[in-house]
């Protein structure tokens, strides 16, 4: 932080406005506008795109660099060195584990994988076509009605719970949401697996008979969580945060950003990659579709294809890339038809000077919808995927926020463009 300031002139006959400009560790400085309102002004940034709403220490991104830090270290290294779960303590905790710590955080979590029992009878309330996030939103939602011991967001010890709590128990409900969804019956974790190993075993096993992932496809699973596990303050987390602002419990804040987390401009969008490719539906028509991408008087656009933060290679791409071919290597899915058009599609958008030019790379949205699918996860769980991984992002930033003493709930203002007071007037004398 710094001390320098800068000035507002509003007019010629109304004395300047100083304001202070902080610097953080890394990225631009911001301009302190908290003290506009006593002026009689507000600032008008829709989206939110020049505004810090918080101030934080857990992820930063630099788009025009293409660089994703999870509290400073680069994803690409955790991503390759590391695992999903040393990534939660690492988000958590600020800092990575040692051998101890880490097989001590492994094991905690491990002991909140089970649900408690009564859920299970939870999703016959659900119908068996219901989209997995609404059944998500409602069930991790109604977590609160269950853990009624660890509600007291003021108590540091109750909010390190209820996190362990979501961290474990959040695949656990996703298998659910499939196995629900299919009729088949729910499979209990298995303590003695890894995370992403339990999760892919709840999955796709079945009581007449278990089966042990594939090493492959787990490190896969397990890459794709780390690559989701947090992306700043984007509109999911920022709806955690603006939820928690106003003391709500931690399981109705991250359901809160389930909700948001579902949006086809957010966390669905390798859905909406897959569903691209299969409209495609063969090699031969990938020239027609680019020609629509490329003109600007069609609506059409490729999903999974540039970014809204990055204005450089997607960090998080690269990693899931390799990953991506591994499990088509793995599965001998390489030649199927649509990742034919996948590999197709890729190779034009990394050589064409359009693409290039546009900085429209393939992004991780592209790459995990095929892993996934690869994987045999089914679309509608894609988005469930996501708010698995996100969970830990989710929880730390709202610990985050509650415990700063700048803690405050948040309350957005507006431009308002509407009708000036008026009088009522009576409907018999209304023209």
């Amino acid at each position: 932080m710094t001390d320098h300031k800068a000035k507002l002139t509003i007019g010629p006959n109304k004395p300047a406005i100083d304001l202070n400009i902080l610097d953080g560790t890394l990225g631009p400085s911001v301009i302190d506008v908290t003290g506009l309102q006593k002026q009689g002004y507000f600032t008008y940034d829709p989206g939110f795109m020049s505004t810090a709403a918080c101030e934080s220490k857990i992820t930063y991104i630099d788009g025009d660099k293409g660089v994703l830090l999870y509290r400073g270290y680069p994803i690409e290294q955790l991503a390759e060195q590391s695992d999903f779960l040393e990534v939660c303590y690492l988000l958590l905790n600020g800092e990575l584990p040692t051998a101890a710590q880490k097989n001590q955080f492994n094991k905690t979590i491990n002991n909140h994988t089970l649900a408690h029992e009564q859920i299970r009878s939870f999703f016959n309330g659900f119908r068996r076509d219901a989209h997995p996030m609404a059944v998500m939103v409602g069930v991790v939602g109604a977590l609160a009605a269950f853990y009624h011991d660890s509600l007291d967001i003021n108590n540091p010890e109750h909010r390190t719970t209820a996190a362990f709590r979501l961290i474990a128990k959040m695949p656990t409900l996703a298998a659910m949401c499939y196995k629900y969804s299919i009729g088949q019956p729910f499979m209990y974790p298995q303590n003695h697996m890894g995370y992403a190993e339990n999760f892919l075993n709840m999955m796709f096993s079945t009581p007449a008979e278990k089966t042990s992932p594939n090493p492959v496809l787990t490190r896969a699973m397990d890459r794709i969580f780390t690559l989701h596990a947090d992306h700043e303050q984007n509109a999911s987390t920022s709806t955690v945060r603006l939820a928690g602002s106003t003391g709500a419990n931690p399981f109705a804040c991250i359901s809160a950003g389930i909700a948001a987390l579902w949006g086809p401009a957010h966390g669905g969008a390798n859905e909406a990659a897959l569903n691209m490719l299969r409209e495609i539906g063969s090699e031969d028509r990938i020239d027609h579709f680019i020609k629509r991408a490329k003109d600007p008087n069609d609506n059409f656009r490729l999903m999974g294809f540039g970014h809204r933060v990055y204005k450089n290679y997607d960090p998080r791409a690269k990693v899931m890339r390799t990953t991506c071919h591994e499990v088509l290597d793995e599965v001998g899915l390489h030649d199927s038809p649509l990742f034919r058009i996948a590999l197709k599609l890729e190779k034009i958008a990394l050589e064409d000077d359009y693409f290039i030019q546009k900085k429209l790379y393939p992004n991780v949205d592209f790459y995990s919808g095929i892993t996934l699918s690869a994987l045999g996860i089914p679309p509608a769980m894609f988005t469930v995927i996501f708010a698995i991984a996100r969970t830990v992002g989710w929880i730390s930033h709202w610990n985050e926020m509650i415990s700063s003493p700048d803690y405050r709930i948040g309350r957005p203002r507006q431009l308002y463009t509407g009708p000036t007071e008026r009088n009522f007037v009576p409907i018999d004398d209304r023209k």
